[in-house]
């Protein structure tokens, strides 16, 4: 595979920030992208909606077919499924990005927290895994691509906000059990993690606000690294915990200023690496 034109991406979290740079990088391609997100309508406190999303990604060369969809709900992603097969003719890829955060420790941590993050990030990956799949097992080079960290198990990265890791890696273990699962069938199944802090609407609002910013990569950097992953063999490349820029160094990237919010700024290192 070398190009993307014609396939039909399912993407969570894709009315913004990494979600949506995926998708716009694989519409350059022509590819067709199911935007699954919550946000139908404008809201103040975030940029962008799921149709707002599609108008990007059809700018881009791709098409767009919007979802309102909350991946916590099994209905609605059945329907969100659905749609799309009925749309696009079948899933080629899944792109798990929807992710819900609260860093804190264990006791400044509420259960409903502690509970979005497990329904989000862990239990709606899963869902949207298993109601793809079928459709996945049908197509010529399936993709699973999970953002979510190198599994590590220093204590570290657990003892300042437990509930938050615990979910992260709820997700890497589904790379790391489905890759192996369906690895004979040709089904990848691999991770992406920014080296970096990455300018998105949880950074501005919860992370540091434009202090942090301003020592960030922009979103496009994971997308070129997703790009790279979703056009490989699937037969091949699975079962991998990717970081970005390790990636694009290997396809003989070696300056990054582009993708930085302000260049010459030594960027943030993120969680997990």
């Amino acid at each position: 595979m070398s190009t993307l034109q014609g396939k039909t991406l399912f993407i969570t979290g894709s009315s913004r920030g990494i979600g949506l740079a995926i998708a716009k990088r694989a519409a350059r391609d022509g590819a067709n992208i199911v935007v699954i997100g919550k946000t139908d309508q404008p809201d103040s406190r975030l940029p962008g909606t799921i149709h707002t999303a599609v108008e990007e990604i059809q700018q881009a060369g791709g098409k767009g077919l919007a979802c309102v969809c909350d991946i916590r709900s099994d209905e609605q992603v059945k329907a969100a499924v659905e749609k799309a097969v009925a749309t696009f003719g079948g899933i080629d890829i899944l792109v798990n990005n929807a992710s819900a955060i609260h860093l804190a420790g264990t006791l400044d941590t509420p259960l409903k927290r502690y509970d979005l993050m497990q329904e989000v990030n862990v239990r709606g990956t899963f869902l949207c895994s298993q109601l793809c799949l079928p459709h996945l097992l049908q197509a010529a080079n399936p993709h699973i691509l999970n953002l979510s960290p190198p599994l590590n198990l220093q204590p570290r990265w657990f003892a300042p906000h437990l509930a938050y890791t615990m979910a992260k890696f709820g997700m890497s273990l589904c790379v790391l059990g489905m890759a192996e699962e369906f690895h004979g069938q040709g089904v990848a199944v691999n991770a992406l993690w920014p080296k970096t802090v990455i300018a998105t609407a949880a950074v501005q609002n919860l992370l540091g606000g434009d202090s942090v910013i301003q020592h960030s990569r922009k979103p496009e950097i994971v997308a070129d690294a997703a790009y790279l992953i979703l056009i490989a063999d699937s037969r091949v490349c699975t079962g991998n915990f990717f970081v970005d820029e390790d990636i694009l160094h290997h396809a003989g990237i070696q300056n990054f200023d582009q993708y930085a919010v302000k260049p010459g700024n030594q960027p943030i290192s993120d969680f997990f690496v």
